[in-house]
């Protein structure tokens, strides 16, 4: 017999985070999509500005114009000199892609998630008097002007939805976004770009306090317990890459690029599993720092974190580790590194930083992994009695997220955990055999890294059983919808899965890596084709 799990009731702390969640996907939406042109501005940056490895005066805008056998054609401007004199200097790729591409391309994508694709070409317009009516990169004035202009543009489209006589929406339509695009490009010149710009002030000035008073390992204590609870794409996309782009545009790098991005915690947790962790957390650490470390995706030490709390403070002391290393060596990053993949770093890294950077994520690594030692060390035994009496359920309640002892443990509580989300390796709902799976969805924050290397080993056991047929995709969080047989969420997420996609079954897991769920999805696959019930143990209760 099969049974529909309801969906929990989250306390208070819970709706927060879960809030928190949403607001930072928001983010992270708008971010993520242009994370391309942001690497594109790095590499362009580290290449041809003045203290690049190729300078270029006509590329990296700081030639002049006037000289003799200079490059005619290109664009320039009028600079005046220090001693007073005025010439024509190249206008260069850096500082227009910085100033105009990117602040517009996060306007087009948040005013794309507000109101589709008339919200995106209001939020451009729209933000382009942000923009020219500040002197400093508008990337907060497009986060704000871009979403409220595609939101008003919104609702001026609801005042007469379905009241236009036939023939004239095309008019009415294509005169209102003008009006509206407009009307909120000027308001945003007069009225919004000075507010913005005064915040951006006092963001700079927080960050340079903190640099001057010792205080920016300090942001880890943030950040990094951020980033275990899925908040980490809000911290780095949404707060980070903004405020390290506006410092590489007066100093020529950011350590900021590096604060969440850095894989040195990470790293030393995993290695630190490799050595003293137990079970499974023990045998897929070594997997994992592969994953982490070369690939960039830090999402897959977040379960060995929640499966012991208390390597938050490795995580913590690593990250400030890394911070203070650059603090001390003046290094940083050219452009954000995306993902946080070591090969990324180096690529970003500015061309005097590479000390500076390489330091900051060995020494980060190495604190990390001596602290979490110390924890795993003193907690070996009861590890160890814990998972020779399998008793599974009890460490997952003790820790939210256990990733599991052994197979067989984790299988008997995706067993018996049906309608609880959240209490082991897999939590469903919905009807296990009511219609055959055809459509697979891995949801994460992002819809990219994590969904994207769940997606993949579970196509490929499909594929290898002989089910080519079901298709697996992977998408954000906040892009899903019913149109899925199955959506598969780490547990942290699953709760904003479900408001996405309510009619929907949902599967939970801790590890998108290597989970059991992937085994019993499959073998659900082979029961329904063969018209029987048996192997669906993932989903029935």
């Amino acid at each position: 017999m099969t049974t529909t799990a309801a969906a929990p009731t989250l306390g208070r702390g819970r709706t927060a985070q879960v809030r928190l969640q949403r607001f930072g996907a928001f983010l992270t939406g708008m971010i993520m999509p242009n994370l391309p042109a942001f690497l594109a501005w790095g590499l362009i940056t580290a290449l041809f500005i003045d203290v690049g490895w190729l300078p270029n005066g006509v590329l990296g805008g700081f030639g002049d114009a006037g000289q003799a056998g200079a490059w005619q054609g290109a664009a320039t401007r009028l600079v005046e000199a220090e001693d007073g004199t005025t010439f024509q200097q190249y206008l260069g790729l850096v500082g227009p892609m910085v100033t105009y591409l990117l602040p517009l391309l996060i306007a087009n994508a948040g005013g794309r998630i507000v109101h589709g694709e008339r919200g995106g070409v209001v939020a451009t317009i729209a933000t382009l008097g942000i923009i020219v009516g500040s002197t400093v990169p508008m990337f907060l004035g497009a986060m704000i002007v871009g979403p409220l202009a595609a939101y008003v543009m919104k609702r001026v489209d609801a005042l007469w939805d379905g009241r236009i006589r036939p023939g004239f929406e095309m008019l009415v339509n294509m005169f209102s976004a003008a009006i509206v695009g407009a009307a909120m490009s000027v308001a945003a010149f007069f009225g919004i770009a000075p507010v913005v710009s005064q915040i951006s002030a006092w963001l700079g000035d927080l960050v340079a306090w903190l640099a001057e008073n010792s205080l920016l390992p300090l942001m880890s204590v943030i950040v990094e317990p951020a980033k275990v609870l899925f908040l980490n794409n809000a911290i780095g996309n949404g707060v980070l890459v903004p405020l390290g782009a506006q410092q590489v545009v007066d100093d020529g790098k950011s350590l900021l690029f590096l604060v969440e991005a850095n894989p040195g915690p990470g790293l030393g947790i995993l290695l630190a599993y490799t050595l003293l962790g137990v079970g499974a957390a023990r045998s897929t650490a070594p997997g994992a720092i592969v994953v982490q470390f070369f690939g960039g995706i830090h999402e897959v030490y977040f379960p060995f974190v929640l499966m012991k709390p208390a390597l938050i403070v490795a995580a913590i002391a690593g990250g400030a580790t890394g911070i203070a290393t650059n603090v001390v060596f003046g290094s940083g990053l050219v452009g954000p590194a995306a993902p946080g993949s070591i090969f990324a770093v180096y690529a970003q890294t500015a061309r005097d930083s590479y000390l500076g950077v390489t330091l900051s994520v060995l020494l980060s690594a190495a604190v990390s992994f001596l602290v979490a030692a110390v924890i795993l060390r003193a907690t070996r035994k009861r590890d160890l009695a814990a998972g020779e009496s399998g008793d599974l359920a009890a460490a997952v309640a003790a820790t939210e997220a256990n990733k599991g002892r052994s197979s067989a443990a984790l299988g008997a509580l995706a067993t018996g955990a049906a309608g609880a989300a959240g209490t082991g390796g897999a939590v469903a709902d919905g009807d296990a055999t009511a219609a055959p799976v055809r459509l697979v969805v891995f949801a994460c924050d992002a819809g990219m890294g994590s969904s994207a290397m769940g997606a993949a080993v579970l196509r490929d056991k499909l594929r290898k059983a002989g089910f080519g047929d079901v298709q697996v995709v992977n998408k954000a969080v906040a892009n899903l919808d019913d149109s899925a047989d199955l959506v598969i969420s780490q547990r942290e997420l699953t709760e904003r899965a479900r408001l996405k996609a309510p009619t929907t079954r949902h599967l939970s897991v801790d590890n998108f890596m290597s989970s059991p769920v992937y085994d019993q999805v499959v073998q659900e696959v082979a029961a329904t084709r063969s018209g029987t019930t048996a192997g669906a143990g993932a989903v029935d209760a």
